[in-house]
């Protein structure tokens, strides 16, 4: 067995450790807030009930139906095997719908604003970057203050700012919702053209930052790069630009993958607020209102998707960097030689 390969495993059973942890967590930190859920469902479901045998009768159905009638480790035990049989449990706020329903109606919504604003914010930051880094003058002087006051903008703030000037003020583009109200989920004109209104200021928020985040770190790594030792050794011995600049700029991205890739693996809660701001109906907006009715399995299960998202980003990371990378793997082969 290679040293290389050693290393990658010792990684992924370190992300596992990782896993069985985040479950834990999972389970433990939603069932610190105060309040019994069932109480939620309770005052929905005998609204203007009177018989006092009755309800009582039904709250302890609820509560034997959760599992909270039992002791924590037993309800960590049904929880835990739950996960592994794809059953994350039954929502409270939503009750009867499955938690794994509701999440999987609102993570299309939050893969299709988040991954194109991400990647298009990415790609748009780092090409600007390198311009201002290798242009120099007037692109350096235009585009760095102009990166520097975007990124300096938190995303809220930005969705704040597009939603008063384009919905409220202008009127061009609707104020909230994932398509126009009454309309049914359907893969036809219309409604492809009101999904897209209600899309675009959502993903201009999130590209905006985050082109004005990545073009600074692609600026500073390309300006790095340049003034390197081997940059300045290659054009002595006679190398022609276009393959120094080649170089330079792979050497640049490897940061910027880092961040690409992360980004990714917290493509769900990092739309949190934007969702918010515009209901949008992703999963952000999902886990708000589990938060706010004490929904335990709901938190649970949008939690735990968060959690496994960012370690297979992460572990992928580790595989990506040593392949990309010769120096890495050089240093990873000594470390277990």
């Amino acid at each position: 067995m290679s040293n290389y390969f050693k290393y990658f495993l010792r990684k992924f059973v370190w992300y596992l450790f990782t896993l069985v942890i985040a479950i834990g967590l999972n389970f433990i930190l939603p069932r610190l807030i105060e309040g019994n859920p069932v109480d939620y469902i309770m005052a929905k479901v005998t609204k203007g009930m009177t018989d006092a045998n009755s309800i009582k009768s039904m709250y302890e159905n609820y509560m034997a139906e959760f599992k909270l009638n039992l002791p924590l480790w037993k309800q960590f035990m049904h929880y835990v095997a739950g996960v592994f049989q794809g059953d994350l449990g039954t929502s409270f706020g939503q009750y009867p719908r499955k938690v794994t329903e509701i999440i999987g109606h609102a993570l299309p919504w939050t893969i299709a604003l988040q991954l194109p604003a991400i990647v298009t914010g990415w790609v748009i930051g780092n090409v600007l970057g390198a311009i201002a880094a290798y242009k120099k003058g007037i692109y350096d002087k235009l585009i760095f203050p102009l990166t520097l006051f975007i990124s300096s903008i938190p995303f809220f703030v930005f969705s704040i700012l597009l939603l008063y000037g384009f919905s409220i003020v202008f009127e061009i583009f609707p104020s909230s919702g994932s398509y126009g109200y009454g309309m049914d989920i359907e893969f036809s004109l219309p409604f492809i053209v009101s999904a897209i209104k209600h899309h675009t200021l959502p993903f201009l928020s999130i590209v905006l930052v985050m082109i004005g985040g990545q073009g600074i770190g692609m600026r500073e790594m390309s300006i790095y790069e340049l003034n390197a030792d081997y940059v300045k050794y290659s054009k002595l011995m006679g190398i022609r630009d276009s393959k120094i600049i080649k170089y330079v700029f792979r050497n640049a991205m490897l940061p910027q993958i880092t961040g690409l890739i992360l980004s990714l693996g917290t493509v769900i809660a990092g739309g949190l607020i934007t969702e918010i701001v515009f209901s949008y109906q992703g999963l952000g907006t999902v886990m708000f209102n589990a938060i706010k009715g004490r929904d335990y399995p709901l938190i649970s299960g949008c939690t735990l998707i968060v959690s496994v998202t960012i370690l297979i980003s992460s572990f992928l990371l580790d595989v990506i960097y040593g392949l990309v990378d010769p120096r890495i793997k050089a240093a990873q082969t000594e470390e277990l030689s």
